[in-house]
């Protein structure tokens, strides 16, 4: 189930506790949430045992048990009655791997009742090293076909009815007011972090934006309850709250004594502090309402983790009218967007709807709007959809983008290492263009850019290296088949938006008129023969080693 923060998931669960048959089994990764979930569920029915060594209890006597995952798994024997039930909160974090601490408790429960189910709740149902944490959705689309902790996603509530309907507060979303961090040169990891030695570099040479910024906050902080401040390391912490002096601080990190942290926690719940300035904790089991000023000085490719930091302002509070949201870091995410299941290409990229011209199903995927909102560009691969078929449910065909395999002809996925039709391995470009490139008359052109011009009654193409060589390729219009060979050799492959109705192109003048919707290939392969050089392969969506080495022949 798919809830946003401050939906009440720990409401959903007490209620589930209480109309539950058998024994409950209530898994979550910190404390806080354990005590608000063994609250909850008192309130409701029954109270609930806690089985948590942060908060000094071990105990699973009664019907609905309430336990950290890294206590339980410590002594699992202590879960040998069977349970009926085991609910997760913030399942977003469970991994498929079998080793993980989940994976361990649920496969020993398991074995003590075998039809023991299965539900967990999250805000953000996705990680950025695996993509969605479930196999199908109920609305009719494919998640996580690989190895997805959970088999479908059964319900899903969106930010924006609970807002209208007054049951979060509303979000005022601004990037940077007075100064920015530019961290758009960094490369975060496939969990979505970034290297904090790299972000430390940065920010030493970001001295004044941080002034700058903090001595807004200060100002905005005045007409506000509450500010929880993101801080992007440590050593970025520590320089915020030299910034702040004497205002009302704390701060917290993954390495502050649990007794300070409490204290600190408590200090701000009771509005003893303005300010709560953290490192890389405070997004999930932290509940304080009268927060209504976010500032986000921390970058993240992770949507979910967005989603989670702005989701500590959102609950309701008396004399909170709405929650200031101050994205510093140019993150920019949408907020009440879903998540699209793969990572955000560039930070000018937005979600985009973009039908299947077969099964006519919206999929969402990253791309990109002119000011108008309409789509210039598109970076879906496949169709989302499920589909019914005479073998049952399967995902649509439909690829909008896909490689070949050279066994069979059959399209696959770009990224595929094995066919998925003839299951055949598909050659590596890299390995390919080694063993090409070792023969002789063979060139590897890198595309820097690419031009449309006149040729007297011809259509020419010239694509340019980055020493400003070009190569050219040309085009007539003169019949219907030589309209049709130019659709089929260049607008498919170029075309920003595949999948989509493309433009009528029956001329050179209407083709250059429309040159912004094709996109440059990343690298063409060229081979030398009588007559000069001829195109082998265009390679585009290419991540491999010859796009950054000079390996020409």
């Amino acid at each position: 189930m798919v809830l946003p923060t401050g939906a009440g998931k720990s409401i959903v669960i007490a209620e589930l506790a209480r109309i539950a048959k058998g024994r409950i089994l209530i898994l979550t990764h910190v404390k806080e949430l354990v005590a608000q979930n063994a609250e909850k569920v008192g309130l409701l029915t029954e109270k609930a045992s806690i089985y948590s060594a942060g908060l000094k209890q071990k105990s699973t006597a009664n019907k609905t048990v309430v336990a950290s995952i890294q206590s339980a798994i410590k002594n699992p024997a202590q879960f040998s009655e069977p349970y009926s039930l085991v609910i997760i909160d913030e399942c977003h974090r469970v991994s498929s791997e079998k080793e993980s601490q989940y994976q361990q408790l649920l496969g020993y429960l398991k074995t003590q009742n075998p039809e023991v189910k299965l539900l967990g709740l999250t805000a953000t149902p996705y990680r950025l090293d695996t993509g969605w944490i479930y196999r199908y959705h109920y609305h009719g689309k494919v998640g996580n076909q690989q190895a997805p902790a959970f088999e479908q996603c059964i319900f899903e509530l969106p930010l924006r009815p609970l807002i209208k309907r007054g049951y979060l507060t509303p979000p005022k979303l601004f990037d940077g007011l007075s100064a920015q961090y530019d961290f758009s040169e960094l490369t975060p990891s496939a969990s979505g972090s970034y290297s904090e030695s790299q972000v430390d570099a940065l920010l030493n040479l970001a001295g004044r934006a941080t002034t700058a910024i903090i001595k807004q906050l200060i100002e905005l902080a005045q007409s506000r309850q509450g500010c929880i401040i993101f801080a992007a390391t440590v050593r970025h912490a520590s320089e915020i709250m030299a910034l702040l002096g004497q205002h009302p601080a704390g701060l917290i990190t993954a390495t502050t004594p649990a007794l300070e942290r409490d204290q600190i926690i408590e200090s701000f719940k009771q509005q003893e502090l303005k300010f709560l300035v953290n490192v890389a904790v405070l997004t999930t089991g932290f509940d304080a309402p009268h927060v209504d000023l976010i500032a986000i000085l921390r970058p993240t490719a992770s949507v979910s983790l967005f989603q989670q930091m702005v989701g500590r302002g959102l609950r309701i509070c008396e004399g909170k009218t709405d929650c200031l949201v101050i994205d510093y870091a140019a993150n920019g995410f949408d907020l009440f967007f879903p998540e699209v299941g793969q990572t955000k290409p560039d930070s000018t990229s937005v979600p985009v709807q973009v039908h299947c011209p077969v099964c006519q199903f919206a999929n969402i995927f990253w791309g990109k709007v002119d000011d108008d909102g309409d789509l210039i560009e598109h970076f879906g691969r496949r169709c989302q959809a499920i589909v019914e078929t005479r073998q049952g449910k399967q995902q649509c065909d439909f690829r909008f983008r896909s490689k070949p395999c050279p066994h069979c002809g059959k399209e696959n996925d770009i990224a595929a290492k094995v066919c998925s039709h003839c299951h055949q391995v598909i050659i590596d470009p890299d390995k390919r263009l080694k063993e090409v490139l070792s023969q002789k008359h063979h060139h590897l052109f890198r595309c820097q850019d690419m031009l449309f011009e006149h040729d007297k009654d011809r259509l020419r193409v010239r694509y340019l290296d980055i020493q400003g060589n070009d190569f050219s390729c040309y085009f007539r219009f003169n019949t219907a088949a030589q309209i049709k060979a130019f659709y089929g050799v260049f607008v498919h492959s170029h075309t920003k938006t595949p999948g989509c109705k493309q433009p009528n192109l029956s001329s050179v003048d209407q083709v250059i008129a429309a040159r912004e919707k094709f996109r440059v290939p990343d690298l063409l392969l060229l081979k030398k023969t009588k007559k000069g050089w001829e195109l082998m392969e265009r390679y585009f969506d290419y991540k491999g080693r010859f796009q950054s080495e000079n390996k020409f022949t």
